[in-house]
């Protein structure tokens, strides 16, 4: 009788065990980089962030905890209805635990919400839209790399303080452009300077003339671009060959490094823009720029670095907790502080926003530019605590009061 109790004990003991031990979901953790692979953000994020991702992957010997990690890519095509159907596809079907990428906030806020119904984790590092963190945080979004708070915040800030007073928006005409333009001009506005006007631009447009035009009739001492990727690109070449650089200085409101390359230091130099990550800051953000540069050809930028170190942090905390459960995941997530090559001491808050210093960066002039890709320096180190929005003005339903 004692024997038969002590068996059954046993036996319960190792029911009870087995799940603690392997609490991954088809004992296949998976991650889906949804990203823009054929269109105005391929180069700021695209297959940059895919082999990013993959980097981090195999910093894991691709697998944590004895399970295998599986890596997807998709192509949001930047329309919010392509990118949900594919997460809805991913999560029902295709068992992804998470989501990370999305640049594009229409496809972000789109993905995020599903995967928040989903209980799925959304590492948001190529979208800006301050809602993630915001009215629509969850308990299953981390909102990574940036937003247009900081981007506003440190960039308007530094500007009106330098006596640029006068702004004039040129804003790509979706969520992103609009929230974008809505947090600088109030930058703008709340330490003393104006806002003259602005016009919208549709997404990829192939033509900004008529744009530049009005922007150069406002007068305003700073044109500031809200918006991004192949259309911050265009927008710059169309300013040089008008003319208007000389007269009002441009202000890349979300730029990076991707940007500069395409088009040249002599169309950029003494540009300024906010930045989150550069590759020539110290020695472990130059040992990663280098082994991406050697399998891309092309340094990374700050969305590229913000998906490694997403996906790495993800990882680990899969590895502490022996599970992809996102509540636990997400719980160990938030309980740790991140030091690796694209932060030091950051963490992630309450409300998902992932807190570290943001960067003021100015490009230099070709004579200042010593070797290839040598092409940013640092005017400012901005402080969390200042670069993102504070808590006490958060709108996040998860933010105690």
């Amino acid at each position: 009788m004692k024997k038969s109790v002590l068996m059954c004990s046993i036996a319960l003991a190792f029911a009870a065990a087995g799940p603690a031990r392997a609490q991954v979901s088809d004992d296949v953790i998976r991650i889906g980089v949804m990203t823009d692979l054929s269109g105005v953000y391929l180069d700021y994020a695209g297959k940059g962030s895919v082999e990013a991702a993959r980097m981090a992957v195999e910093d894991f010997g691709g697998k944590v905890n004895g399970k295998k990690i599986e890596l997807i890519m998709a192509d949001h095509q930047n329309k919010a209805d392509i990118g949900s159907a594919k997460a809805r596809e991913w999560f029902d079907r295709d068992g992804v635990d998470a989501v990370v990428d999305l640049p594009n906030s229409s496809v972000a806020l789109a993905v995020s919400r599903m995967a928040s119904d989903k209980k799925r984790v959304a590492l948001i590092t190529g979208g800006a839209n301050l809602r993630h963190t915001n009215e629509e945080c969850s308990p299953y979004i981390v909102h990574y790399v940036y937003d247009t708070f900081s981007l506003a915040n440190v960039a308007g800030k530094a500007m009106v303080k330098q006596g640029y007073k006068s702004w004039y928006f040129l804003t790509a005409d979706y969520a992103f452009g609009a929230s974008l333009e809505k947090d600088t001009s109030e930058v703008v506005k709340a330490n003393g300077g104006t806002v003259l006007g602005s016009v919208k631009h549709p997404l990829n447009a192939s033509d900004f003339s008529s744009f530049l035009l009005q922007a150069q009739s406002s007068k305003a001492q700073v044109v500031g671009l809200a918006n991004a990727g192949g259309d911050v690109i265009n927008s710059i070449k169309a300013a040089n060959e008008f003319g208007i650089t000389p007269k009002q200085t441009l202000v890349g409101l979300l730029m990076t490094i991707s940007d500069v390359h395409s088009l040249g230091l002599q169309q950029t130099q003494k540009m300024k823009f906010t930045d989150a990550w550069y590759w020539d800051m110290n020695a472990d953000s130059r040992a990663f720029g280098k082994r991406f540069f050697d399998r891309m050809k092309r340094m990374p930028n700050m969305v590229h670095a913000g998906t490694y170190s997403a996906v790495s942090q993800y990882l680990k905390a899969i590895a502490a907790t022996g599970s992809d459960d996102a509540d636990k995941v997400m719980a160990q997530m938030k309980k740790v502080k991140i030091n690796d090559m694209f932060a030091k001491n950051a963490y992630i808050r309450e409300d998902g926003r992932m807190m570290h210093d943001m960067y003021m960066m100015e490009v230099k002039t070709p004579a200042e530019s010593k070797s290839p890709w040598d092409y940013l320096k640092l005017v400012a180190t901005v402080p969390a605590a200042e670069a993102f929005q504070p808590l006490t003005a958060s709108r996040c339903s998860m933010v105690k009061r």
